[in-house]
């Protein structure tokens, strides 16, 4: 059976207080998406969630968002392309300044969503990744859902890699349900665990209206700051330990 990324969204301190058990969380995963201080985080929690990372041999990526840390990145705004391009150009850079070993980009939020649909800003991500890749001398691969931003990422020759999500609601067209409708959130970490399963053996996972939804999703997402994050991560590395599913970041 293919090896799984098992991902989470870390480094997302407020005023210096973390969202997270973030060390328990790298016990656990492959893949951490770290946040670079548009939505959370500063340069200390950067270099702090840098180090935790490399101590655990967890892969390092870039979790950059709306800079509205005012909003935690989970409001949409209209952003002139060129100046989101600025924007997440500055955050990857605050993450490589802060010692990162940068191996995949993962937008935040209400960018997330954004460049699944947005052109323009999908461009403009796509085209931040493609500029701090190739000062890096390698290639970057963006991590998100299918859309807009995957069909930019393959004009602009940046590998594109597929996620899904163990502790979120999907909708029956594949997207995520919004946070605040029934169903959003799932905590069960037994339900989570048989997801994962399901998602690393079949390719599928079941929306909210118990509809099947196919994906070759090559990582699973935790988000670190979802209640009972932790046991929820513990449960699907013992599953998939237990299954002999290798867990293993793909970058």
């Amino acid at each position: 059976m293919r090896p799984i990324d098992l991902n989470a969204d870390l480094g997302e301190t407020v005023d210096g207080v973390p969202t997270a058990d973030d060390e328990a969380m790298f016990a656990v995963i492959s893949s951490a998406s770290i946040a670079c201080g548009g939505h959370a985080g500063d340069a200390a929690s950067m270099r702090s969630a840098v180090a935790a990372a490399a101590r655990a041999g967890v892969a390092v990526g870039a979790h950059p968002a709306y800079e509205d840390r005012a909003n935690f990145g989970r409001i949409a705004h209209r952003v002139d392309p060129l100046v989101l391009r600025r924007a997440v150009t500055r955050q990857l850079d605050g993450l490589i300044a802060a010692g990162a070993d940068l191996r995949y980009v993962k937008p935040h939020g209400a960018l997330y969503h954004a460049v699944i649909v947005d052109p323009g800003q999908a461009d403009a991500v796509v085209a931040a990744v493609a500029d701090v890749a190739d000062r890096l001398g390698r290639t970057l691969p963006i991590l998100g859902l299918v859309g807009r931003i995957a069909t930019a990422a393959a004009a602009a020759g940046v590998p594109f890699v597929r996620e899904a999500f163990l502790d979120r609601g999907y909708a029956p067209d594949g997207g995520l349900i919004p946070r605040n409708a029934s169903g959003a959130l799932l905590r069960d970490p037994e339900v989570v665990a048989e997801r994962a399963l399901r998602l690393a053996s079949d390719g599928e996972v079941m929306a909210v209206d118990g509809s099947w939804i196919e994906t070759d999703a090559a990582s699973l997402c935790l988000h670190g700051d979802t209640p009972d994050a932790v046991a929820m991560a513990r449960a699907v590395r013992h599953a998939l330990d237990a299954a002999g599913i290798e867990v293993r970041a793909p970058w």
